[in-house]
Parts: structure tokens; C-alpha cells; sequence
């Protein structure tokens, strides 16, 4: 084992050589970092606005749920506490929705997941007369956007054929 070496105690300076807090020269100060704002045209500096804080907003269904709520039973409120489970809920069979029609697409070798993957996933998601009634509302949801934009397109071409006739 190596010796240690001998600690001896700090030797005392007399009281005199010891200068005083006013006789010290002051040490130079480093500039203080400043927070670098994004440089913006013109307008005042950058210092006189203050930085709104923007809120992360969420996706949630729950004005969605309220709507289908007040059809079915306009009489009747729901808990803060419900609609957070509802939302849950709606989420979890979106994502279980996702992932089966997604598996179909694969399976079936097509990069795109089409609403008939979504029918399939349907049918094997959702029991019995649930799947049918979700079927007849989604076939019935699609009908009537492709409607919509075939009399958006007839309409476009209509416009455009009287400006070509004058």
C-alpha cells in the first residue's frame, strides 16, 4: 500500500494583507446570454411582445356525441366523465377498424384500403346486427358523397359549356 502524504493545515494570513470588499477590483462580467427570438420584419423589438402560448389542441368526438345524444334523446345530458368513456370508446373501435381493414389490404395485396376494406373490417369487428346496421349506414354515407360530387362535377362541366357556347 503507498504511504499517504501528511496534510498540513492551512497557513493564516495576517488580518492586514487581507484587502477589504471596497478595495478589491471588480472582475469583469461576461455579457448575460440573451434569448434568441426569431427576427421579425420590421414592427418594434423583439422584446415588447410577449409569446402567446398556443394550445395543443385535441381531436376528440365528443360534439359528435352529443349531436347523435340529443337526436336519440333530447331530454337527457351526459357527464363529462361518460363522454371521456364514450370518446374512448369511439377511438378504440376506430383504431380496431384501422388495423383489420389494413390487415385485409394486406392480405389481399392492394396498397390502398378502400371502403369495401372497410366493410369487410366491419363485419368482422362488430357483432351481428351491430356489423348490419354499421354496413347499411356506411353504404349509405358513401352513396350519397359520391352523389354529391358527380352533381359537383355536372355542375362544373354545365358552367363550362355555357361559357364556351356564348
Amino acid at each position: 500500500m503507498a504511504p499517504k502524504a501528511e496534510k498540513k493545515p492551512a497557513e493564516k494570513k495576517p488580518a492586514e494583507e487581507k484587502k477589504t470588499v471596497a478595495e478589491k477590483a471588480p472582475a469583469e462580467k461576461k455579457p448575460k446570454a440573451g434569448k434568441k427570438l426569431p427576427k421579425e420584419g420590421g414592427g418594434a423589438a423583439a422584446g415588447d411582445k410577449k409569446k402567446k402560448r398556443v394550445k395543443k389542441s385535441t381531436e376528440t368526438y365528443k360534439i359528435y356525441i352529443f349531436k347523435v345524444l340529443k337526436q336519440v334523446h333530447p331530454d337527457i345530458g351526459i357527464s363529462s366523465k361518460a363522454m371521456g368513456i364514450m370518446n374512448s370508446f369511439i377511438n378504440d373501435i376506430f383504431e380496431k377498424l384501422a388495423q383489420e381493414s389494413s390487415r385485409l389490404a394486406r392480405y389481399n395485396k392492394k396498397p390502398t384500403i378502400t371502403s369495401r376494406e372497410i366493410q369487410t373490417a366491419v363485419r368482422l369487428v362488430l357483432p351481428g346486427e351491430l356489423a348490419k346496421h354499421a354496413v347499411s349506414e356506411g353504404t349509405k354515407a358513401v352513396t350519397k358523397s359520391v352523389d354529391r360530387i358527380k352533381s359537383n362535377a355536372n355542375s362544373k362541366m354545365n358552367s363550362m359549356r355555357a361559357r364556351i357556347s356564348y
